[in-house]
């Protein structure tokens, strides 16, 4: 058989990638064994570190799971799913790049969930791995809110540190070498004009570790 191309493997990441950020319901079971399944027959460094996430949690009861993830990814504003939040915290400019996130969906035929938001990082991906060139596209313009996610979670000792690493792997060029490199890469500075809510704070490293303590 064929080794796969390096865009079809890619494509296989982004779409495992995306079933396990999806929470863990009732379903769960099924979509870790075939998200295992998958990236056992593929090579390169990314499947095995989706390998690896997938039996680090294998054991972990589908219940323990889901409240492991809404402590990750739910209750701190450095671990969310939500990709625009990196760069535009909750602004009007925010606004405008979720619009632009719907008209690519819209352009390419493709129709998320209407109850979540489409820069929903699982939708993100699952679009990549189903149109490859505009999916990864996007990707690449959001490689700072992916790298500032993979190193909240890494800080975090999560295991979903892997499944980031992975789809940061699919992204040409090197990775920022620190945080304070992706804070820069992500228009460096906060956001000032507010709606309502605070804006997102981009934290100097050293008051990222402090915040995260804290939590």
């Amino acid at each position: 058989m064929p080794e796969p191309t390096p865009e079809a493997r890619h494509a296989a990441v982004h779409q495992a990638a995306s079933l396990l950020l999806c929470h863990p319901e009732e379903d769960w079971p099924g979509r870790l064994a075939l998200v295992r399944d998958a990236v056992a027959g593929l090579p390169g460094t990314e499947a095995a570190l989706l390998a690896r996430f997938c039996a680090a949690v294998a054991g972990v009861p589908p219940l323990e799971l889901s409240a492991r993830y809404v402590a990750t990814f739910d209750r701190s504003r450095r671990r969310t799913l939500h990709l625009t939040y990196y760069t535009d915290g909750d602004t009007r400019r925010r606004g405008g790049s979720l619009v632009r996130w719907r008209q690519l969906y819209r352009e390419h035929g493709w129709r998320p969930p209407a109850d979540e938001l489409p820069d929903f990082l699982p939708i993100a991906l699952e679009f990549a791995a189903r149109c490859p060139e505009p999916g990864r596209a996007a990707l690449r313009e959001h490689r700072a809110a992916l790298e500032l996610l993979r190193m909240a979670l890494t800080d975090h000792r999560s295991p979903y540190a892997d499944v980031l690493a992975a789809v940061c792997g699919t992204l040409p060029g090197a990775a920022p070498a620190d945080r304070a490199a992706a804070l820069e890469l992500a228009r460096s500075g906060p956001p000032t004009e507010t709606v309502g809510l605070l804006p997102f704070p981009v934290l100097r490293p050293q008051a990222a570790d402090a915040e995260e303590s804290r939590r």
